[in-house]
């Protein structure tokens, strides 16, 4: 699909799509706790609709009832004995392939874990080092998809490596506490993206999982006191996305005013943290607990370490294009195994918008250019760089065209809607000649 983004003042408010990093959570989190769930506000994004045909394959059932997801694992556990083969599809979902493949290893059956595009490139070596330790037999294709498990899992105390993602330690996690996990610990080295880490352990709570205790995020320690779930009926509201809203946040930033509403002040997703770049940048800011305005002002460069939120690159990139000076970014290292090379994609799709993006090492240089080119550019089947060059456009020289627009069907499908929503100039066909404008 083809996206045409002309030059756009913005104005309005708009809802915070619903976050998939909760979403695909709940949905874990529900096959492991057992009874039913009644998601509210839930996701529809590709990734969304990957997890929860991943539980339903594992025995849920789902059903749509009103505006809510209500999941239901009361009967599951019957089928562990046989030996039928399950296989799962993650899509390109990276949460869930890292989250799912724990749990489901607490089956008996062998189960056979597919996926799509981008993620059957992205290295799976950890399960490879890890799961034998967790009395879980695995093939893998050299390191990469699809993969081949059978357990059941068995908790024990491990050390593991958090560098990569924190994803595979939200599986762990999860599938420790589902085993009800008795005195043991899983020690962590070089965890990154921390918060996401807080996400889980939420999450978990919530649905009146077992608990670890965390010990600085070095150590998450079971404790050898019997769990037991206080009701087999739960209710969680999946929280708005501050992942997807950061691009609407720059947007209001760049091309606003606009209000952004739905966002938790208080959540813990790592994306969050998109708002101390936008005040350390000196956009117009006004934050409430219901609602958050943004409208343009001079902006000035910006320090800011993603380390941690490395998801936010894309949208700090846009937001660097129009600010004064040279802005710098940390954690490039955490961008090589996304849906592109986020680092590289970047530099050179943001390189054909007239912004010059230097890389060295761990940290990205973006120098600022108020005056963006129009041109063609392409997402690289990338959901975040999509929407950083849909943002960037808004104030470009003229028409700028995204190929393969598409790409934030994994994420966020409401994307371009939102942007029309706010009175942007958005054109969406299947080619460069048969153009169709979204209708208001």
């Amino acid at each position: 699909m083809i996206a045409k983004i002309n030059p756009s003042q913005l104005k309005g408010s708009i809802l915070a799509a619903a976050s998939k990093s909760s979403m695909q959570r709940a949905c874990a989190a529900a096959l492991a706790a057992k009874g039913i769930s009644i998601l509210k506000n839930p996701g529809h994004s590709n990734d969304d609709k990957a997890a929860l045909d991943i539980i339903q394959r594992m025995g849920a059932t789902v059903r749509y009832e009103n505006d809510d997801v209500i999941i239901d694992t009361t009967v599951l556990g019957n089928n562990q004995a046989n030996d039928h083969t399950i296989t799962i599809n993650c899509g390109e979902s990276g949460l869930s392939i890292r989250m799912f493949t724990p749990l489901v290893a607490l089956r008996k059956n062998p189960i056979t874990i597919e996926g799509t595009g981008s993620l059957l490139t992205r290295p799976m070596n950890f399960f490879d080092e890890v799961l034998p330790s967790l009395n879980v037999s695995i093939k893998s294709n050299n390191g990469k998809l699809p993969l081949q498990i059978q357990g059941p899992l068995q908790p024990k105390s491990i050390e593991i490596d958090g560098s990569l993602s924190s994803q595979f330690l939200t599986g762990l996690l999860l599938a420790f506490s589902a085993a009800d996990a008795k005195n043991v610990s899983i020690r962590v080295k070089n965890l990154k993206s921390k918060p996401y880490v807080d996400l889980t352990l939420d999450v978990m709570k919530q649905f009146g999982l077992k608990v670890p205790e965390n010990r600085n995020y070095e150590e998450f320690y079971f404790s050898n006191i019997e769990h037991h779930s206080t009701t087999n009926t739960r209710s969680y509201t999946v929280e708005g996305d501050w992942s997807g809203a950061a691009f609407l946040l720059v947007a209001g930033a760049i091309a606003g005013p606009i209000v952004v509403k739905g966002l938790d002040i208080d959540s813990t997703q790592a994306d969050k943290a998109i708002l101390k770049a936008l005040m350390d940048s000196g956009v117009g800011i006004s934050i409430e607990p219901e609602q958050i305005e943004l409208r343009p002002t001079s902006l000035k460069a910006f320090h800011f370490n993603a380390t941690d939120c490395p998801d936010l690159f894309p949208p700090l990139v846009a937001l660097a294009s129009y600010c004064e000076g040279k802005s710098v970014i940390e954690g490039v290292s955490r961008l090589a195994h996304k849906e592109s090379n986020r680092g590289l994609t970047l530099r050179d799709e943001f390189g054909k918008l007239g912004v010059k993006i230097e890389l060295q090492e761990d940290i990205m240089i973006v120098h600022g250019n108020k005056k963006l080119q129009a041109t063609l550019v392409h997402s690289r089947h990338d959901h975040r760089i999509a929407m950083a060059c849909a943002v960037a456009a808004l104030k470009a020289g003229g028409e700028t065209t995204i190929e393969e627009a598409d790409a934030v069907n994994k994420s966020y499908p409401d994307f371009y809607d939102h942007l029309k929503m706010l009175g942007a100039s958005v054109y969406l066909s299947n080619n460069l000649v048969n153009q169709t404008p979204l209708q208001s």
